[in-house]
C-alpha cells in the first residue's frame, strides 16, 4: 500500500535478531552473578574452615601419628619434655632417643587424660630423674620401659604416685629396667641396689606385675624382701649382672614365678635354703648358665639338687670353673669323691705368696749380712754380758751361803754393827 508501513521479510529479521540478541544478554548476566555468589561462596566456607581453632587431639609438630593404630612416635626428636599436646587416642606412645633428663610429677596429665595409653617406651632418652607420680594419671598403664636411662635418682614412689598410701595400685604389668646404671654412680655415698628395691616395693604399687628385667645393672645382691611386693610376677629376668649369692632373696611367696634368668653373673654355689625354695614352685623353669661355679666340698648339695630336678633348663651345659684341676667339668657327672675342700690357692694368691716369701729371703739376708760384718763387737758384746752375769750370780751365791750357815750369819750381823 502506497504510503504505509510495510512489514515485509526484511522488517521480519530485524526482530528476529533483536530478541536473539536481548536473550543472550539475559542469559550471560544470569550466569556471570552466579559464577560470582559461586566463588564468594567457596572463598567464604575456604575462610570459616581456616578460622577453626585446631582440632584437639592432632598430632605434635615433631612427632609421628598414625589414629588407625593408637601409635604416636617421636623418635630421636631431641624433645626436653613430654610434649603437651598429644592425642587422647593414643595407646603405644615411643619417647625414645630424645634429651628429657627429667620425668617430674604429673608428666603424662592432660586434659581430656590419656586414659587410652597402654604402653609407654622412654628408652635412650637420657633420663636422670624420676620423681614421685611421674606415671600419676595413666590407669590404663599396663607396659613401661625405662631401659637405657642413666637414673641417678629413681624416687621411692615414681610407680606408687606421690601419696602412696592413698594412691590405688599401679596398672603395671610389664616393667623393663635394663641398664639403668649411670657410669658415674657413687656407690660408696648411696646403694644403686637400695634405690632400685625402694621403687620397687614401696606401698605394694607392684603387686600386679607380671614381667621384671632388670639386666645388665652390675647388681651385686638383691635386698632382703625386694621381691615380697610383687605375688604375682611371672618372669623375673636377672641376666648380666654381677650377683655372687642369693643368700637372702625369698622367692617361696612367688608361686606364679615362671621363668628366672640368673645367666651371666658371678654365682658360686646355691645354698640349700634356695635350692628348697625353687624346688618348691610349681612351674618355674631357671636359667643358670655362664656362671663361675666353684666345684668344691660346698657343691655337694647343689650337684645332688641338679642331678634330681627339673626347673634348670639346660643343665648339662653348666660346668665348674675352680679349682684349676676341676675346670671344664660338668656338674652332672661331678661325685661327691670329686668335690673336696683342699686348700688349693688362686694363681693370683699363689703369685703374691712367692712375692712374699722372695722379700723376707732378702730381709733375712740382708740381717745377716748384718750380723757377719759386726761380728768381732758382738763377740765382745756377748762377753761383756756373760762376765755381767756371771758376777751377778756369784753375788746371789754369796748371799745364800750366809743365809744358809747360822755362824756366819752372826758374823755378819756382828761385823755390819
Amino acid at each position: 500500500m502506497p504510503g504505509g508501513c510495510s512489514w515485509g521479510p526484511a522488517a521480519g529479521d530485524a526482530r528476529l535478531w533483536l530478541a536473539v540478541v536481548l536473550l543472550g544478554w539475559v542469559t550471560s548476566s544470569s550466569l556471570t552473578s552466579s559464577a560470582t555468589s559461586s566463588t564468594s561462596s567457596a572463598q567464604f566456607l575456604a575462610s570459616a574452615v581456616s578460622a577453626q581453632p585446631p582440632l584437639p587431639g592432632q598430632c605434635p609438630p615433631p612427632c609421628e601419628c598414625s589414629e588407625a593404630a593408637r601409635t604416636v612416635k617421636c623418635v630421636n626428636r631431641n624433645l626436653t619434655e613430654v610434649p603437651a599436646d598429644l592425642p587422647p587416642y593414643v595407646r603405644n606412645l615411643f619417647l625414645t632417643g630424645d634429651q628429657l633428663a627429667v620425668l617430674p610429677a604429673g608428666a603424662f596429665a592432660r586434659r581430656p587424660p590419656l586414659d587410652e595409653l597402654t604402653a609407654l617406651n622412654l628408652s635412650g632418652s637420657r633420663l636422670k630423674e624420676v620423681h614421685a607420680g611421674a606415671f600419676e594419671q595413666l590407669p590404663s598403664l599396663r607396659q613401661l620401659d625405662l631401659s637405657h636411662n642413666p637414673l641417678d635418682d629413681l624416687s621411692p614412689f615414681a610407680f606408687s604416685g606421690r601419696n602412696a598410701s592413698a594412691s590405688a595400685p599401679s596398672p603395671l604389668v610389664e616393667l623393663f629396667l635394663n641398664h639403668i646404671l649411670p657410669p658415674e654412680f657413687d656407690r660408696e655415698n648411696r646403694s644403686f641396689e637400695g634405690m632400685v628395691a625402694a621403687a620397687l616395693r614401696a606401698g605394694q604399687a607392684l603387686r600386679g606385675l607380671h614381667r621384671l628385667e632388670l639386666t645388665s645393672n652390675h647388681l651385686l645382691y638383691l635386698p632382703r624382701d625386694v621381691l615380697a611386693q610383687m605375688p604375682a610376677l611371672r618372669h623375673l629376668d636377672l641376666r648380666n649382672n654381677s650377683l655372687v649369692s642369693l643368700t637372702y632373696v625369698s622367692f617361696r611367696n612367688l608361686t606364679h614365678l615362671e621363668s628366672l634368668h640368673l645367666e651371666d653373673n658371678s654365682l658360686k654355689v646355691l645354698h640349700n635354703g634356695t635350692l628348697a625354695e625353687l624346688q618348691g614352685l610349681p612351674q618355674v623353669r631357671v636359667f643358670l648358665d655362664n656362671n663361675p661355679w666353684v666345684c668344691d666340698c660346698h657343691m655337694v648339695d647343689m650337684v645332688a639338687w641338679l642331678k634330681e630336678t627339673e626347673v634348670v633348663q639346660g643343665k648339662a651345659r653348666l660346668t665348674c670353673a675352680f679349682p684349676e684341676k676341676m675346670r671344664n667339668r660338668v656338674l652332672l657327672e661331678l661325685n661327691s669323691s670329686d668335690l673336696d675342700c683342699d686348700p688349693i690357692l688362686p694363681p693370683s694368691l699363689q703369685t703374691s705368696y712367692v712375692f712374699l716369701g722372695i722379700v723376707l729371703a732378702l730381709i733375712g739376708a740382708i740381717f745377716l749380712l748384718v750380723l757377719y760384718l759386726n761380728r768381732k763387737g758382738i763377740k765382745k758384746w756377748m762377753h761383756n754380758i756373760r762376765d755381767a752375769c756371771r758376777d751377778h750370780m756369784e753375788g746371789y751365791h754369796y748371799r745364800y751361803e750366809i743365809n744358809a750357815d747360822p755362824r756366819l750369819t752372826n758374823l755378819s750381823s756382828n761385823s755390819d754393827v
